[in-house]
């Protein structure tokens, strides 16, 4: 792996219920991050569909391994000679009435080499905002979290509403995790209050480059999206982002500053996982 390809970037979009003007999209955001340099590139969530109605991705869904959302990603990836972090895909479920929403890792080669299901789904009401989100009628939760080799380091996968569950976190740390991508679709009055605490303490706490990756505009169902899909160091340093529109934006990988970072300032290692009461 060369220096120029350690770089890592996040994409971001304003996705509608147009497939192939999604992907179209995504093709030119992600030739922009390759040429900028990055070898490992994240989708966001829901970065191929966003429809009017939650229950619009129902006829989209693809079967495991096979569908042009998926198609379109090993291509990609492939073509680029990069790692892809493909954001969310809905895959067919074991409740027929439901989808996965599957975020899939795809190695230099067009490779599927990793596939999570988001666990935690979003079901909230905004009352200020009078919005009500109830992902749980449209789609069937994952049971495991996902953490990998890749050239990169150890990259742990992570989608939207997982954000808020440090637990999760420290499930994957404990498997390694050095990166971790988290593909997203905040919504603006969720992502002005947390999007940035929340991905930069998830950084801070366990020493890992965050790579959040996140839908940002206005959509057709009249949702808004949050947007600020960012880069942050282990830090907590925000080394990269982009406020608002469709884009790419890319910063340097260092996992040797990453370990150095660990060794110097051993806080992971000073966990108790118990209560002196």
């Amino acid at each position: 792996m060369t220096e120029t390809n350690k770089k890592i970037a996040a994409i971001q979009m304003a996705s509608g219920p147009n497939v192939g003007a999604n992907l179209l999209e995504a093709e030119r955001l992600i030739m922009d991050a390759a040429d900028a340099g990055a070898g490992l590139v994240v989708l966001p969530e829901n970065f191929a569909f966003m429809g009017e109605t939650e229950q619009d991705k129902l006829a989209l869904r693809e079967k495991d391994g096979e569908g042009p959302m998926q198609d379109f990603l090993a291509q990609m990836a492939k073509r680029l000679g990069i790692w892809l972090v493909g954001g969310t895909v809905p895959l067919e479920a074991n409740d027929p009435n439901k989808i996965r929403a599957a975020c899939m890792v795809y190695d230099d080669q067009g490779n599927r080499v990793a596939r999570y299901d988001k666990i935690h789904l979003f079901d909230v009401n905004l009352v200020e905002a009078n919005e009500r989100y109830s992902e749980s009628e449209t789609i069937e939760p994952g049971e495991k979290a996902v953490v990998l080799d890749t050239p990169f380091g150890r990259l742990g996968i992570a989608v939207c509403y997982d954000l808020r569950f440090p637990e999760m976190f420290r499930h994957m740390l404990d498997e390694g995790m050095d990166i971790l991508a988290l593909p997203a679709s905040f919504t603006a009055i969720t992502g002005k209050a947390h999007w940035e605490i929340l991905v930069r303490a998830r950084a801070v706490e366990n020493l890992c480059y965050m790579i959040a990756a996140a839908q940002g505009g206005f959509h057709i169902n009249g949702r808004e999206t949050y947007g600020h899909s960012m880069i942050v160091s282990p830090w907590g340093t925000l080394l990269a982002e982009l406020p608002t529109g469709a884009g790419a934006v890319t910063a340097p990988l260092d996992i040797e500053g990453l370990l150095s970072i660990r060794r110097s300032f051993p806080a992971l290692d000073h966990r108790q996982l118990y209560c002196r009461l």
